[in-house]
């Protein structure tokens, strides 16, 4: 069947009883126009293809409970929304990253400090030796050279989706990792 001349409703019908090709004409009418929405918010390419395909995926993931009136507002609105959890995610880490190099400077004030954070740190590249080569990077990039994770995609040529993918599997691995050293 041909799909360029149906409505939209009739896609979210087929995409609903898993048809891909009913998916990949949804694709084909909305991505620009889903790319166009988050550009204007997120000044970063590599992030917006990241955020655009995720509500793709996720529209394939429940496409089977999918309950939609009007695709298209659905589809721009999975966008914005999408957009803003971005843009929070990326405020809260650069707030933290501010407040940990602050209290950095404090702590390594004395010897007994610096002793403790050099125990520390020894512990931590222990630990970061279990995770892939690509994840131990883009770690110490973020926490050590301070980059940001715009900078580290730029740098590595990778998605900003993914460095903080990686980011944040190390930090929660550290968090349980450390828990009874801290």
């Amino acid at each position: 069947m041909d799909f360029k001349p149906a409505s939209n409703e009739v896609l979210i019908d087929r995409l609903s009883k898993g048809d891909e090709r009913a998916f990949k004409e949804i694709y084909t009418r909305f991505w620009k126009k889903l790319y166009a929405i988050a550009i204007r918010k997120i000044d970063d390419s590599a992030v917006v293809e990241g955020i655009v395909q995720d509500v793709f995926l996720k529209l394939w993931e429940r496409r089977y409970n999918l309950s939609v009136d009007n695709l298209e507002a659905y589809l721009m609105t999975s966008v914005r929304y999408a957009c803003i959890n971005h843009i929070k995610v990326s405020i809260l880490h650069e707030k933290y990253e501010l407040h940990a190099y602050n209290e950095d400077a404090e702590l390594i004030s004395n010897t007994e400090q610096q002793l403790d954070l050099d125990d520390l740190m020894n512990t931590i590249d222990g630990f970061l030796n279990e995770f892939p080569d690509s994840s131990r990077h883009i770690f110490r990039l973020h926490r050590l050279e301070h980059l940001t994770t715009k900078e580290i995609s730029i740098k590595l040529k990778i998605p900003q989706r993914t460095v903080e993918l990686y980011l944040s599997q190390v930090v929660k691995g550290l968090r349980v990792y450390l828990q009874d050293y801290l």
